[in-house]
């Protein structure tokens, strides 16, 4: 299947590295003009200047998702720059301090909360506005296998990502009718530079982890991204407010 995203716009937050970086460039190759967002600007202007010495249409754009004025002006920016928004993939996120309910804090809970849970639901919020002016688009958020199961000392993290799935249900039913489809993806053990970090001081967790992928290895940034697409096109315009999981069959023991 040729996915085409000829003449369309789409919005990655998280876009610096990793899964949102593999996804802004899999639309950029399917013709689309791209906004990389990131907290990190000089990630996000990297990868947009690489894009554009490719001969596609990037922009970089300095974002913190869990700060509303700088979601707003973000949405503000790409639509002056390219016109529009067709297509957003809310990927920005963080893990939790590692540990037992009763040890972790609660400046760490909101951290992760404010980013990955309050983070996407400020991105929708404006994201929609500029879709309902348009008529239609397709949101993409990113959960994870941690908005599915649970996992010791993971507790804030994990509440983030099933709070992401019952926002993106919940958004799904609002809008639907309305020409605007919203989904997420659950994205499993993939190979990023946040798991090479997790594995410099959990490296016998991940491991066990590991150990219950039926298909016997990490997954790969693209294989996120092609879900991703997917789920944006009008490939998939009977899916509404579904979780699509992509992780090996972890959860399917």
């Amino acid at each position: 299947m040729n996915i085409s995203f000829r003449d369309k716009v789409a919005l990655v937050t998280g876009a610096g590295s990793g899964l949102g970086l593999a996804t802004a460039r899999a639309f950029a190759e399917s013709g689309a003009s791209v906004a990389l967002a990131d907290a990190n600007e000089t990630a996000a202007r990297a990868a947009a200047e690489e894009l554009s010495a490719r001969g596609h249409k990037a922009l970089a754009i300095r974002c913190d998702v869990a700060d509303d004025a700088q979601v707003e002006a973000m949405i503000e920016q790409t639509v002056a720059t390219f016109g529009r928004l067709d297509a957003a993939y809310n990927n920005a996120g963080v893990q939790n301090v590692v540990a037992e309910a009763a040890e972790a804090t609660r400046e760490d809970f909101d951290r992760v909360i404010s980013i990955n849970l309050r983070g996407v639901w400020s991105c929708m919020k404006f994201e929609l506005r500029q879709m309902l002016k348009q008529g239609d688009g397709a949101i993409v958020n990113c959960s994870s296998i941690g908005g599915l199961v649970a996992g010791p000392k993971r507790g804030s993290y994990q509440a983030s990502k099933h709070g992401v799935l019952g926002l993106t249900k919940s958004a799904a039913l609002d809008y639907a009718a309305r020409g605007i489809r919203i989904n997420a993806v659950c994205p499993g053990i993939i190979h990023t530079s946040m798991l090479d970090q997790m594995m410099a001081t959990q490296a016998d967790a991940l491991n066990a982890m590991l150990q219950n992928v039926p298909i016997g290895r990490l997954g790969r940034p693209e294989e996120i991204a092609s879900a991703v697409l997917w789920l944006c096109s009008s490939a998939a315009s009977f899916m509404v407010g579904h979780a699509l999981t992509v992780d090996g069959g972890y959860t399917i023991r």
